[in-house]
């Protein structure tokens, strides 16, 4: 008898795959929407969201989760019917679609966390329940089709296939024999409809018996239904065809000419599609470690061979390998973080379904406008920013646009508008921000709600909106309220990633906040110095300058109270810089400074003094976990390959303690 089948082993699996097609779901989900409310047909978002929870209902029925089974077959069955009438969804069926997403989603979210996964819930089944079958897509007039295509393809189908045409392109069928020969070449019916994909809409693929007496090994051939511009020739390489196209249905544009002399092998067609393998991050952070383990042996190889050299002994050769073994670590680490990274793009993906379920609570009509561009982050922090982006998008919406009547009252247009981008940095860092064009933050409203002094910059304004426990709302509601959101956002940003939190606001204008973050918080390019005889390190990206401390250039700040240990400041290209000695701030004592860190904070620069420089390092940062031994402005800790941890100081972090009067240079 054979051993029982663990399904522990599929989960992984399952939520990566599950995590893939819900992110298709979403995308079409909006498609359908905007459809929906232009009054339009959409067959292929509709068949395409219809198959991503085909998959993930036959991949929850193998790993045993019920409750996503069941709720994809109830989103199947409103689906089925809007395919069979041409791909037309009412507006009514999209609030209780996305619902069925989320519920999806959060149930596959508990059980990645190892949670109990909760029934579906009733009221869904209700709302589903309740929903009429859309109208059937007219026909009559449009262009006729074989009969034994017409056969084939469903409402929906038909429906993609005269909005393609309609719109200038031309409906296409290829044939495709597949054979072993074939096959030993890697052309395969996969391989080409990826290809035939690349080209245009690929509307339907099925087969096609074949005579006796054709070539065909299996008795078995394959059309391919293509909505496309581009030429016969070339639709016919991608597809490997047997022959040249059928023109089904001709588009309103004449079809391109033939494709340029030499641009053959530049086509994106000419190779097999890109392949993909799905990777639990557990191994990734695997091999993070082993990583991690070889840049502390190359720490303690360097000292090694600095002792031997001091000793006299010839370590070219040494030298020669060790740096060597340094620019292989540094492409091993590139390619450890490179597969680590998540586009941005992706990340933001799921705002738009939250834009538009908080319009729908709060009654404001919103538009989102979202740029992701091409920049990429760490998986990690990625996980930690999205908390911070949904905190600030539902106060965008439930807190920064006003009504519509409001708008209309105040010359705006009632539709307000969400801006969500993203820009990266040459320093390593990105920058995000969300934007409204609402009314902006009350200062005078929230010094009332905080019991303090009207704030006057920017930055006050923003440190009292982060006090824990403020909320300019008189009663909590389930958008806000519960005066959680900004110090939550703060806290991710700063304390968690060493980042940097801005605010801008006018009022009638709008709001917008800034995140900078650090694309990667695990492996980091850091500076190294020392201070009072202790070495520590800091992230290079977070360093805006270093420059010498001259006793000329450094004097005491005025106080009304002068004090011993009062703090200085630096004088630099006429600027006067707040100036904090790290071995008085941590209690270490010392000697003074001889170079400063110059970082900036809310876009003001702040000086560190430091008894010297010991140079840059890569490494792996730990983070500290335990509450007991967590301190502001202490990132984490790094091994040298001194057989002790080097602590990493988030020194922006730290110049908050400057507003309090922190030691002294």
């Amino acid at each position: 008898m054979s051993p029982p089948v663990d399904l522990h082993d599929f989960l992984a699996g399952f939520l990566a795959e599950a995590d893939e097609h819900l992110r298709s779901a979403r995308a079409n989900l909006l498609a359908l929407e905007g459809a929906a409310e232009r009054g339009e047909a959409s067959p292929r978002p509709t068949r395409e969201l219809f198959r991503s929870l085909h998959t993930i209902k036959g991949l929850a029925a193998m790993v045993g989760v019920e409750p996503v089974v069941d709720i994809a077959h109830g989103l199947e069955a409103v689906l089925r019917a809007a395919d069979r009438a041409g791909g037309r969804v009412g507006a009514e069926a999209i609030g209780p679609l996305v619902e069925g997403v989320r519920a999806i989603e959060r149930r596959v979210q508990a059980l990645g966390a190892g949670e109990a996964v909760t029934p579906a819930p009733a009221r869904l089944f209700e709302a589903l329940a309740r929903l009429e079958p859309a109208a059937p897509a007219e026909g009559g007039g449009a262009p006729a089709l074989p009969e034994e295509l017409a056969a084939r393809l469903s409402a929906g189908e038909r429906e993609q296939l005269l909005a393609g045409v309609s719109g200038g392109r031309r409906a296409l069928r290829v044939h495709f024999t597949p054979s072993p020969a074939r096959a030993a070449e890697g052309v395969t019916i996969t391989s080409v409809r990826e290809r035939a994909s690349a080209l245009g809409e690929l509307v339907k693929v099925y087969p096609v018996s074949v005579p006796k007496g054709e070539a065909a090994p299996g008795g078995l051939k394959f059309a391919l239904v293509l909505l496309t511009d581009a030429p016969d020739d070339e639709v016919a390489r991608a597809a490997s065809a047997d022959g040249p196209p059928e023109l089904l249905l001709a588009g309103g544009r004449p079809a391109p000419g033939p494709a340029l002399e030499g641009e053959d092998d530049e086509s994106p067609v000419a190779g097999a599609g890109r392949s993909v393998v799905r990777v639990d991050v557990r191994r990734l952070d695997e091999a993070m470690e082993k990583l991690s383990a070889l840049i502390v042996s190359r720490f303690r190889m360097g000292r090694a061979v600095a002792a031997l050299e001091a000793r006299g002994a010839d370590v070219r050769e040494l030298k020669h390998l060790a740096e060597e073994d340094r620019r292989q670590l540094r492409d091993l680490r590139a390619s450890i973080l490179r597969l680590r990274m998540v586009s941005v793009a992706e990340l933001l993906e799921p705002v738009g379904l939250l834009v538009r379920g908080l319009g729908r609570a709060t009654g404001k009509a919103v538009r989102l406008e979202l740029e992701g561009g091409r920049a990429e982050l760490d998986k990690a922090v990625a996980e930690r920013v999205w908390p911070a982006l949904v905190h600030l998008v539902r106060n965008a919406v439930d807190h920064g646009l006003e009504a519509p009547d409001e708008r209309r009252r105040a010359g705006k247009p009632a539709e307000g508008v969400v801006r969500v981008g993203c820009e990266g940095r040459s320093n390593g860092r990105l920058e995000i921000s969300v934007e409204d064009d609402g009314r902006g933050v009350d200062r005078a409203a929230v010094a009332a709600r905080a019991g303090a002094p009207v704030p006057e910059g920017d930055a006050a304004l923003l440190d009292l909106l982060a006090r824990p426990g403020l909320s300019t709302r008189e009663r909590a509601t389930h958008t806000s309220g519960r005066g959680l959101g900004m110090d939550i956002v703060k806290r991710v940003v700063e304390a968690e990633l060493g980042g940097e939190l801005l605010l801008h606001t006018a009022p009638g204008r709008g709001t917008r906040f800034t995140l900078r973050v650090p694309q990667t918080v695990t492996l980091v390019d850091a500076l190294g110095f020392a201070c009072a005889g202790q070495t520590f390190l800091t992230p290079v990206s977070a360093v805006d300058e270093i420059v010498e401390v001259e006793p000329s250039e450094a004097a005491s700040a005025p106080s009304p109270r002068p004090r011993a240990g009062a703090p200085r400041v630096l004088f630099r290209r006429g600027e006067a810089l707040p100036l904090v000695d790290l071995g008085r701030l941590f209690g270490l004592g010392g000697a003074g400074s001889s170079k400063a860190l110059v970082v900036r904070r809310a876009g003001r620069p702040y000086a560190f003094g430091v008894g010297g420089l010991l140079g840059q390092y890569e490494v792996i940062v730990r983070p500290l976990e335990d509450p007991l031994v967590r301190v502001a402005g202490v990132a984490g800790s790094a091994d040298l390959g001194e057989g002790r941890p080097t602590l990493v100081l988030d020194l922006v972090a730290l110049s908050a303690t400057l507003s309090g009067g922190g030691a002294a240079a």
